[in-house]
C-alpha cells in the first residue's frame, strides 16, 4: 500500500476500533488508490479520504416492541448514512442477529462505490437492526417494523436518504415499513422506500435485478475469454433471493447450476436446481433446503460443511460477507474455477481474493457484480419520481445496459491504471474518482 494512504488508513481504523469488516473493506479500496493520487494529488490535498471514511451521519436507536404473547422485546438499530455526494444515501436495511455498527458501515462504505459505478445520482448508505425474522409470525414482523420506522422516519425521505431491502427485509417487510412511514407522515411519498410491491409504486424486476445483474456482470467478464456460461458448470452459495434469481438467470443462459446452501447445508443436484421448487420452499413455504432433497430425486443433501467443496467452473457466492477463504478459494481453483460473480456484499476473505487473482481467475467483487439491486431501485424512484410504470422487458432491459456499463467501466479503468483484468482495482478507481470529483467540487462540506 502507497505510505501517504496507509498513513490515512491506519487513523481511520484507529478511529473505528473492532469493527473488523470496515477494515477490511477500507484497507481494500486504499490498496487499489495509490496511482490515483499520483495523478490526482488534489484529493489528498483535499482530505477526501478521511472525509470519505467519516459517515456524514450515524443514527443508532433503540427498537421495542411485543411478541405474540405480549412480552417486550428491545432490538438496536442503525442507519448509516455515508456520503450523499452524487445524491441522497442509498442503501439496504438488514435485519439479522449478526448486525451491528461496524457491519452497518462496511456495507454503507461499500455502497458509495457500487451506487457511484452505475452511473445513477445516489449516494451510498445503509442500515438494519439485530432483529432475527426467522421464526417470527407476520404480526410481530409488522410490529417489529412498525416500531423501527417509528424512529426511522424522521431521518429518511425521498431527497435525503432512501432505504431498501437487504438480508431478512424483502417485500413483507419493505410493505409494513412504507405503511407506517405513511401512517406517520401523512404523505404517500412513493420514493421513500424502494422494493415496494409492484402495485403501489415498486419496480417490475427489482426483485431479480441483483441476482440478474451478477450474472450479467460475470457473462461480461467470460467473454473477454470467449467464453459465455452456456455449459458452465454454476455453484451458487444460499437460497434467498438474490441466491434464487442468480441460478434462474444462469440456467436461462445455458448453464447447469448444481448446488445451492442455507444456513443448515447445501445440496447438490447434478441434473440442475428446480427453481420453481426452489422458490417455493424457500419463499412461498419460508422452509429449510433440506426439504428439496425429499421431493426431488437423485438430490444430495449435506448438513453443515461448505458448499464450496462442489466442483464448479463459475461460482457465484450470493449469501453473506467473508463464506470464501483462502482454503476454499484454492479448491475451487484446483477444480477448475473459470469466474467467481459475487452477488453478496465482500463474500470473499481478501485471502480468497489473492488466491483468485493471482490464478488469474475471472473475479467480479460485489460492489460492481451485484449493482444491479440497488440500480434497479433508482429505476424505481425514477419511475415513482413520474408516475410512472415500466414494462418488464424495458426495466431488464434498462438493467442489462448499467450492468454492461459497469463492466466495460471496471474493465477501461484497470486498462488505465495499468493492471488490465483487475476488476478489483477498475471498481475502486472507477467509483472513487466520481465520488471524488463530485467532494471536490462541492466545496468543504
Amino acid at each position: 500500500m502507497d505510505a501517504r494512504l496507509e498513513a490515512i488508513r491506519d487513523t481511520v481504523l484507529a478511529r473505528n476500533p473492532g469493527e473488523a469488516e470496515f477494515h477490511q473493506a477500507v484497507t481494500e479500496v486504499f490498496e487499489s488508490l495509490g496511482p490515483v493520487h499520483d495523478r490526482h494529488p488534489e484529493f489528498l490535498e483535499g482530505a477526501v479520504l478521511e472525509r470519505l471514511c467519516e459517515p456524514e451521519r450515524q443514527i443508532i436507536f433503540r427498537v421495542p416492541w411485543a411478541d405474540d404473547s405480549g412480552r417486550f422485546q428491545i432490538n438496536r438499530g442503525f442507519r448509516v448514512e455515508f456520503n450523499s455526494a452524487l445524491g441522497p444515501f442509498k442503501g439496504g436495511l438488514r435485519f439479522h442477529p449478526s448486525v451491528n455498527l461496524g457491519i452497518v458501515k462496511f456495507l454503507g462504505f461499500e455502497q458509495i462505490f457500487k451506487n457511484a459505478l452505475t452511473g445513477m445520482p445516489i449516494g451510498g448508505g445503509k442500515g438494519g437492526s439485530d432483529f432475527d425474522p426467522r421464526g417470527r409470525s407476520d404480526a410481530e414482523i409488522m410490529r417489529f417494523c412498525q416500531a423501527f420506522m417509528t424512529e426511522l422516519y424522521r431521518h429518511i425521505g425521498e431527497y435525503t436518504d432512501v432505504p431498501a431491502g437487504d438480508i431478512g427485509v424483502g417485500g413483507r417487510e419493505i410493505g409494513y415499513l412504507f405503511g407506517q412511514y405513511k401512517r406517520i407522515t401523512n404523505r404517500y411519498e412513493s420514493g421513500v422506500l424502494t422494493g415496494k410491491g409492484i402495485s403501489w409504486g415498486g419496480s417490475l424486476v427489482r426483485p431479480e435485478a441483483t441476482g440478474f445483474g451478477t450474472v450479467i456482470f460475470a457473462e461480461e467478464m467470460l467473454k473477454t475469454r470467449g467464453l459465455s456460461f452456456d455449459g458452465q458448470r454454476v455453484v451458487v452459495s444460499g437460497s434467498g433471493n438474490v441466491a434464487i434469481n442468480a441460478i434462474a438467470k444462469a440456467q436461462a443462459l445455458g448453464a447447469t447450476v448444481v448446488a445451492c446452501s442455507d444456513s443448515s447445508g447445501y445440496i447438490v443436484d447434478e441434473a440442475g436446481i428446480d427453481v420453481d421448487l426452489l422458490r417455493q420452499i424457500k419463499e412461498v413455504e419460508r422452509g429449510r433446503l433440506k426439504e428439496y432433497q425429499a421431493r426431488r430425486s437423485a438430490v444430495d443433501y449435506v448438513d453443515g460443511g461448505s458448499v464450496w467443496d462442489v466442483d464448479a467452473t463459475v461460482a457465484l457466492p450470493c449469501a453473506t460477507q467473508n463464506e470464501i477463504d483462502g482454503d476454499a478459494a484454492a479448491r475451487l481453483v484446483r477444480n477448475g474455477l473459470l469466474a467467481v460473480g459475487e452477488g453478496a456484499n465482500m463474500p470473499s476473505t481478501p485471502d480468497a481474493v489473492a488466491v483468485f487473482q493471482d490464478a488469474r481467475i475471472l473475479f467480479g467483487p460485489g460492489k460492481a457484480a451485484n449493482a444491479g439491486g440497488v440500480a434497479t431501485s433508482a429505476l424505481e424512484m425514477q419511475q415513482n419520481a413520474s408516475r410512472d410504470s415500466w414494462s418488464f422487458a424495458h426495466t431488464e432491459e434498462r438493467l442489462t445496459e448499467i450492468m454492461v456499463g459497469i463492466h466495460d467501466r471496471c474493465a477501461a479503468t484497470a486498462d488505465e491504471y495499468g493492471d488490465p483484468g483487475n476488476y478489483v482495482l477498475g471498481a475502486n478507481i472507477g467509483g472513487f474518482v466520481k465520488v471524488a470529483d463530485a467532494m471536490l467540487a462541492q466545496g468543504l462540506i
